[in-house]
């Protein structure tokens, strides 16, 4: 086993996981801490150390508020157990779970994102361990990546300083972890031309910017977006507007007054925890900027156009995560809405809302749609238009999960079981579950393989067939209790709203 690896800063040490076949290596340094003169940096290069680094356990977690504060929210009591996390500024740690016994052996990587809004989140939450995923003979890797204030801030002081990255220093991180990935791979037994990222949330939109910025080409070879695709079906933002890189610097400006400093010297003095619960308090929402370098329009447009990196992707979403339906409030605001919105077609999007118009409860209702489903959708109708072959496979998660709070299939859920960690969850989940996590890792495991999902179960046999997703062919592959693909039409009011981003966007 490769327990000892020399990488491009030292020798480094891993510990066995759970199944002695696999050697962790947690907490790897992969760019210098961001603290001093990095903070609000484009990544800079890890020092070299002297004797052997011991990864044994994760480093701390990037700074945020602290998780599992609040024990009534359903993160709390699924996985942001541990209030006393560690947390540092200097959290630029990736980490590795390999099943190589050899650095020769050339074995396809996996690289993850994790998710939280761009604002929280950690590598250590329980449901990334990338045990099970590596028992099938991949490398897996986790990569730590500032965020909130720390990674979307703009200011004009910090792209005079560095023009070429002026802010986006959480998704630099990705990517300068991934790069490091590429160099270094090889020694934990990798393959440096076979990576795919992937990501969930926020961490499937990073996913999402990687594959569209112009700087990534050939950085990875394959992608899995979860629950990460942001086009609303109805005009208004479900998220908010794009981030331009003026009013975001604009913005700065605005924070560092109430910070009470005025420059960008005075700001990187400041405590890291002083500038995140002031943060807090000036409640801003800090993304993905629009900065015409590392990211260079809206990731998903992007996309539609084919102005990425094509290479096969995998979609997929649970049925009940951000419902979009208009913002109205009464019967009189959605008439309005519907004209404004869809002019001479206004007749019939009301029909379709309600036949016989009720209650708006009952209308709204009616009138609820995925976003996540009707972004794929289109993006088969993007990819017939230009003519895009490169795979793509889509799936929906919507299986019973059990336990006191009846949650449904809610938002994350499905990660538990593309990684198989079940038995790490306090939910009572039975042998259906874990054949359903068998199956759905067996799926991602082949995909991060080849770049086609389909083989075999642990048994040998043939595993539901999953086709690639197409608009003459809509198949998504449905993980429910039980596995089945689906090539269900979308439904009338569907159909209506994805007819309607057609006539606006190619009336032309």
């Amino acid at each position: 086993m490769l327990r000892k690896v020399t990488v491009e800063n030292g020798l480094v040490e891993g510990l066995p996981a759970a199944d002695p076949r696999i050697t962790s290596f947690k907490g790897v340094p992969f760019a210098a801490p961001p603290v001093g003169e990095n903070r609000w940096r484009a990544p800079q290069p890890a020092q070299n150390w002297d004797g052997v680094l011991q990864a044994y356990k994760f480093a701390p977690i990037s700074v945020q508020h602290i998780p599992g504060e609040n024990v009534e929210n359903i993160y709390s009591r699924e996985w942001n157990v541990d209030p006393s996390i560690e947390m540092s500024e200097d959290s630029l740690h990736l980490n590795i779970w390999t099943p190589a016994i050899n650095a020769d052996e050339k074995l396809p990587v996996f690289v993850w994102y994790f998710g939280g809004g761009l604002q929280e989140g950690n590598t250590a939450e329980m449901e990334f361990d990338g045990e099970r995923i590596a028992r099938r003979g991949i490398v897996v890797v986790s990569i730590n990546y500032r965020l909130n204030v720390f990674g979307f801030l703009a200011h004009p002081e910090i792209t005079a300083e560095n023009p070429g990255a002026p802010t986006n220093f959480g998704h630099l991180d990705q990517q300068f972890g991934t790069r490091w990935v590429k160099r270094n791979i090889a020694a934990f037994g990798g393959d440096p031309e076979n990576i795919t990222i992937g990501g969930q949330s926020a961490g499937g939109g990073s996913v999402m910017a990687q594959v569209t910025s112009p700087q990534n080409e050939g950085l990875f070879q394959k992608a899995i977006v979860d629950s990460g695709l942001m086009m609303t079906a109805y005009p208004g933002e479900l998220f908010g507007p794009d981030r331009y890189l003026e009013q975001a610097e604009l913005e700065g400006v605005e924070f560092f007054k109430f910070l009470g400093v005025s420059t960008l010297a005075e700001a990187r003095k400041l405590d890291a925890f002083y500038i995140r619960d002031k943060s807090v308090e000036y409640k801003r929402w800090w993304t993905t900027v629009i900065d015409g370098k590392y990211c260079v329009g809206n990731a998903n447009d992007l996309y539609m156009e084919n102005k990425c990196q094509r290479v096969p992707m995998m979609f997929g979403h649970t049925p009940t995560e951000f419902p979009d339906r208009p913002r109205v409030q009464t019967m009189e605001e959605l008439r309005a809405f519907a004209h404004e919105a869809y002019g001479d077609d206004a007749a019939e999007f009301l029909k379709l809302c309600s036949s016989s118009i009720g209650s708006i409860t009952e209308t709204l209702h009616k009138a609820t749609v995925s976003h996540l489903e009707y972004a794929i959708r289109l993006l088969g109708k993007a990819k017939k238009r230009t003519g895009d072959k490169t795979p793509m496979y889509y799936w929906c998660f919507n299986p019973e999960i059990p336990g006191w709070d009846n949650p449904g299939a809610f938002h994350s859920s499905d990660l538990w079981f593309f990684f198989e960690t079940l038995a790490k969850c306090w939910r009572p989940f039975v042998g259906k579950h874990y054949d359903l996590a068998r199956l759905m890792c067996n799926y991602w495991s082949n995909f991060i393989r080849s770049g086609n999902p389909n083989g075999l179960d642990a048994d040998g046999s043939d595993m539901p067939f999953w086709k690639p997703f197409a608009d003459e062919d809509p198949c998504r592959i449905m993980f429910c209790d039980k596995v089945y693909l689906s090539d269900k039409e979308p439904d009338k009011l569907m159909k209506f709203l994805i007819g309607q981003y057609l006539k606006k966007h190619l009336k032309g």
